[in-house]
């Protein structure tokens, strides 16, 4: 069984699927996930892209279906019991199918860690006492897991295997119908309905303040796998604002551009392996952010300042992830090109932090070894 509930779980576990049949075909797969898994091989009981939620109100909506998938999951655990239980993040469902597995003697291997570190540590607990092996994918997670009694390993950053552009610059930029003379802004609002829905409208409004001060400019927008092409249109069609939006592209959308406007996610670290200067914007409902404020104990947000260890890109939260912030955080980056150059020197830092590629196959390798012993 392999579960992942959200659009970067379905890319890495489809990648991990891969890796585990490279090393023995005979191997098959069911739980959780999207696309790239159900390509890979994952037999699909429910879509990653119905599960993923942000914040305790999205939540609230989604609790009968995701309880629905439970059952079953938890189910199959007891019918048909799989001989290993693989978990990617997603952990206020994971961590219950974990303690499921636990309780049925199931072997279970976590990869790409609940971040424990910045809220809710009493969790660890619960991975201590209910999964066999943890698999992360960031430097500081290995001391801090071995340190609480946790049987880990570093396997480095599976984005190290991933993040890569296909074409040159003037080729990509012909392919994606844009203008090498202008200003390339990409908007990259997230890949849950939800997040969508809250942060694209705020990114329009300040890609409309953006037209009145910086010419010539263009936006595009990367449609994560997860999200309709309908929908995102839908929301376009509100905004007087010319974006061009892009399939499965986002990472030469990304290197082709100037600046970014980024949920904050996997995809600020996407953004940053391409080294393209970034503004982070995060905004969930009131309730969401009254609650995580109180438990949350980073100095950051973002996953690449989280890294670096310090503030490398602008964090715009809640109230602050206005258009009128983004668009002034944007046009620095634009107008300072002292600014972007910083910036772009701060990310290239980032890569060397993440380990060695190859993340996919040593948790493959792992994987296959619980199995085998």
């Amino acid at each position: 069984m392999i579960v992942a509930g959200e659009a970067s779980g379905d890319l890495h576990g489809g990648n991990l699927v891969r890796a585990m049949l490279e090393i023995d075909p005979d191997l098959s797969f069911y739980g959780v996930g999207g696309k790239k898994m159900q390509t890979a091989g994952v037999e699909l009981l429910a879509d990653a892209a119905d599960m993923a939620v942000v914040g305790l109100t999205e939540v609230v909506l989604k609790l009968g279906m995701i309880l629905r998938v439970m059952r079953r999951l938890k189910s199959s655990l007891a019918k048909t019991p799989p001989d290993l239980v693989i978990l990617i993040d997603y952990p206020d469902f994971n961590l219950p199918l974990a303690r499921a597995a636990r309780r049925r003697g199931i072997k279970v291997l976590y990869y790409i860690s609940p971040q424990v570190w910045a809220w809710r540590k009493d969790r660890i607990d619960i991975i201590r006492n209910a999964v066999d092996r943890m698999a992360v994918i960031l430097p500081f997670e290995e001391e801090f897991y071995r340190k609480a009694g946790v049987d880990v390993a570093f396997v480095g950053h599976p984005l190290l295997d991933e993040v890569r552009r296909k074409y040159p610059r003037i080729a990509a930029l012909k392919r994606f119908g844009l203008r090498d003379e202008a200003i390339t802004v990409a908007i990259l609002p997230g890949s849950r309905r939800s997040e969508v829905e809250r942060l694209l409208p705020e990114m329009l409004r300040a890609c409309r303040i953006l037209t009145e001060k910086i010419s010539p400019l263009q936006f595009v927008l990367p449609l994560a796998g997860t999200l309709a092409p309908d929908f995102v249109r839908d929301i376009l069609r509100q905004f007087p604002i010319r974006v061009n939006v892009i399939p499965d592209e986002i990472y030469d959308v990304i290197a082709v551009s100037d600046a970014a406007i980024v949920a904050s996610g996997t995809a600020t670290l996407e953004t940053a392996l391409l080294e393209t200067p970034m503004v982070v914007v995060y905004k969930v409902s009131g309730v969401s952010y009254a609650v995580g404020r109180r438990f949350i104990r980073v100095d950051h947000i973002s996953l690449v300042n989280l890294i670096a260890g310090r503030p490398v890109v602008p964090e715009l939260i809640q109230d602050d992830a206005n258009p009128e912030r983004i668009a002034a955080e944007v046009r620095e980056l634009i107008a300072r090109r002292g600014k972007a150059r910083e910036m772009k020197l701060a990310l290239a830092e980032i890569r060397g932090k993440l380990g060695t590629p190859g993340a996919s196959r040593r948790t493959a390798q792992i994987a296959c070894d619980m199995l085998n012993n």
